[in-house]
């Protein structure tokens, strides 16, 4: 049995049918696998995860994702209102219940599976605190800007940005690879993104696939680090 001091560790990926950028993106193949496959394959070798549920409303995703051994237990409503509360919900309804959910997007292909048991460890050393993986940004929000309606730069951050660069404190970027939460907490306000406290990630390893460009950078990226 997978027990980290007692606790059960859900593993849940969210994968709608429905995408944007590319069409039938959560099984489109990589390096000749389908993409959700990744997610599915590195929860599954965790230390720590108990079960690896993924809530989908698209037949084939199911189909997809059972074959590289996830649970899919029911097909969600494609209307849902939110896929997490009403899979934790579903799963308590059946008797099954966690104490930490691990939410892993399906756009994540390189994340890793001790990334995974990582960002579980410090959860649970730090007090069981909500933990997010975020990476180091390599463009300073020191030189971002919005535009106003006066069509004039405005500053992101209220500091000069005469700074020197050393003298500027790091900044970091939710990568949306690995997020940890206390079962008993979720609810509607809950905001994964807002997660206190941060697992740091290799950039390297973080590439969240939206187009089909990201695709292929995904395919030189797994081809050099797998």
């Amino acid at each position: 049995d997978n027990m980290i001091e007692g606790k059960r560790v859900l593993a849940l990926i969210p994968a709608r049918g429905g995408s944007k950028g590319i069409k039938d993106k959560n099984i489109t193949p990589l390096c000749g696998k389908p993409l959700i496959a990744y997610s599915v394959l590195a929860a599954k070798n965790s230390r720590y995860i108990d079960d690896v549920v993924v809530t989908t409303d698209s037949e084939r995703i199911a189909e997809t994702a059972k074959a590289y051994g996830a649970e899919v237990p029911f097909l969600r409503p494609a209307k849902s209102i939110d896929a997490v509360l009403h899979a934790v919900k579903w799963l308590v309804d059946h008797q099954k219940s966690y104490d930490l959910l691990v939410l892993l997007q399906p756009t994540q292909p390189l994340r890793r599976t001790e990334d995974i048991d990582g960002a579980i460890e410090l959860c649970i050393q730090r007090d069981m605190q909500d933990v997010v993986s975020v990476k180091e940004v390599s463009e300073h929000p020191i030189l971002m800007r919005t535009i106003d309606e006066k069509g004039e730069l405005q500053n992101v951050l209220s500091m000069q940005s005469t700074v020197r660069r050393q003298d500027m404190p790091q900044y970091y970027l939710v990568d949306g690879s690995v997020y940890v939460n206390r079962i008993e907490t979720l609810s509607e306000s809950t905001s994964f993104n807002d997660n206190p406290i941060p697992y740091i990630m290799d950039a390297k390893y973080s590439v969240d696939i939206d187009e089909p460009s990201d695709l292929e950078q995904a395919e030189t990226l797994l081809k050099k680090y797998t």
